[in-house]
């Protein structure tokens, strides 16, 4: 089981505006002791949001799917998780009486009478159609809940708006409510070092050594260019199961400084 991320609307993929999901979800897993698994795109076309949907249910994933599930012409995440779960869409009886009191407190609000039977008000009820054995997911913002579907295998899809302010409260209340018992399970240690006036082509074959003899273990490489304040460098380094991770680094070191590499500890390693 694997931990995903969609994130829908094509003014992330035009560049309006800039994503801020994937790395708040990144944190907040990263909290707990979680690790996100995948991430993906998606613009605001309902055939590609209906498969994607439909391939992420058949893993049985932990999959967060943001935006998209408003009542506007270009919200069309309710319809497509419809279509991919393949159940019809219902009026959730919860989600109605949320809505309306959200309604009933604005209407208080602003001193303004309110008819819950008015066109205007009776299209926003349509946030509280959700595929059919939905539960809701509580949204502290302004109480227009999200929905969760159970897919098999352990796996279900948590969907939420786009807007941060709604989505990370209620990414986290999922988080705390139904995964709690995963948090801090698997133990992770990672150690890295900057490696100087080397190529990673010389470095791989003991990176492949090392992941072969410590399968517990992933090997990372990131070259960077550098820049005014820092030199041409590779940050090398293992992470994942703590005993072994340190044994695989201590291993690492020592056949740098077999291949006489210069390098120097990240933070992390110190």
């Amino acid at each position: 089981m694997a931990i995903g991320l969609i994130i829908i609307g094509d003014e992330i993929l035009s560049g309006k505006r800039a994503d801020k999901h994937f790395p708040k979800v990144v944190e907040l897993l990263s909290a707990r002791g979680l690790q996100l698994g995948w991430a993906e795109y998606v613009g605001d076309e309902r055939s590609r949001i209906s498969a994607t949907l439909a391939r992420t249910m058949a893993t049985g994933d932990i999959v967060f799917s943001c935006g998209g599930i408003g009542a506007t012409p270009d919200d069309h995440t309710r319809q497509c998780a419809s279509a991919a779960f393949g159940t019809p869409l219902v009026q959730h009886p919860e989600a109605k009486a949320l809505i309306e009191q959200r309604m009933i407190d604005m209407a208080r609000e602003s001193g303004t009478e309110l008819n819950l039977s008015a066109p205007e008000n009776l299209h926003r009820l349509h946030m509280g159609e959700f595929p059919a054995g939905s539960s809701i997911i509580p949204n502290p913002f302004n109480q227009i809940p999200g929905f969760s579907l159970l897919t098999g295998d352990g796996g279900a899809h948590y969907f939420v708006p786009g807007f941060p302010v709604m989505a990370w409260p209620m990414i986290e209340w999922v988080l705390d409510t139904h995964y709690s018992h995963l948090f801090h399970q698997v133990p992770r240690l990672e150690k890295a070092a900057l490696v100087y006036g080397s190529m990673e082509s010389t470095l791989t074959p003991l990176m492949e050594q090392i992941e072969n003899d410590y399968p517990l273990v992933k090997v990372f490489s990131l070259p960077s260019v550098g820049d005014a304040n820092t030199r041409r460098h590779i940050e090398l380094g293992v992470k994942g199961e703590p005993e072994q991770a340190t044994s695989a680094f201590a291993r690492m070191l020592a056949a740098l400084d077999q291949m006489s590499v210069e390098y120097v500890l990240t933070d992390s390693a110190r």
